[in-house]
């Protein structure tokens, strides 16, 4: 064969390889209106938000293209489960939410829903317990909701708020059974 022709069946495969990496979706960059597009869609205040984002979640791997921050500390120096009531998942999206936010310049915009998805999340949680202690779940979370509203971060929560829940909690489980 010779150089040219080979030289040119070169050219003619590299051109070829080339084409089938660039068409290939799993090659394809992900573009910053595509993250944010995901973005959104995992920090609305809709419980269909909150699933889509947990499912995700448990599958970091299919979304590693989107070098999205899957860092916690949960609640903060809050507790994460206070007086058993499951907040920690609840922290864990709103931790998404505000470092991811933060990365791609967009938090001041979207602060707001990312807090009010938080206290959705929360309220969420405190519907499956039972109705003597729900109250008590609620109040936890108007709390916990407060503290990340006004000074961005869940560790404004006093152990005086704790307390207070853990009285409603007590006061009403005590009730229920002289009932």
């Amino acid at each position: 064969m010779s150089r040219r022709l080979s030289t040119l069946l070169a050219s003619g495969a590299l051109a070829l390889l080339a084409t089938v990496v660039i068409a290939s979706p799993a090659a394809a960059a992900v573009t910053p209106a595509q993250k944010l597009s995901v973005l959104s869609s995992w920090t609305q205040t809709s419980a269909s938000s909150y699933n889509a984002w947990n499912s995700a979640r448990t599958n970091q791997g299919a979304w590693a293209e989107y070098a999205f921050n899957w860092s916690t500390d949960y609640c903060s120096t809050s507790p994460d489960n206070p007086l058993g009531f499951t907040f920690n998942l609840g922290c864990y999206r709103h931790d998404f939410g505000y470092r991811n936010y933060k990365a791609v310049g967009q938090f001041p915009a979207n602060k707001s829903r990312l807090d009010s998805a938080f206290y959705e999340d929360l309220k969420r949680v405190c519907a499956t317990y039972n109705a003597v202690v729900r109250p008590a779940c609620y109040s936890l979370a108007w709390t916990y909701y407060q503290a990340v509203s006004i000074f961005g971060s869940v560790a404004a929560v006093q152990q005086a708020d704790i307390d207070r829940a853990a009285r409603m909690k007590a006061d009403a489980e005590r009730r229920a059974a002289t009932r």
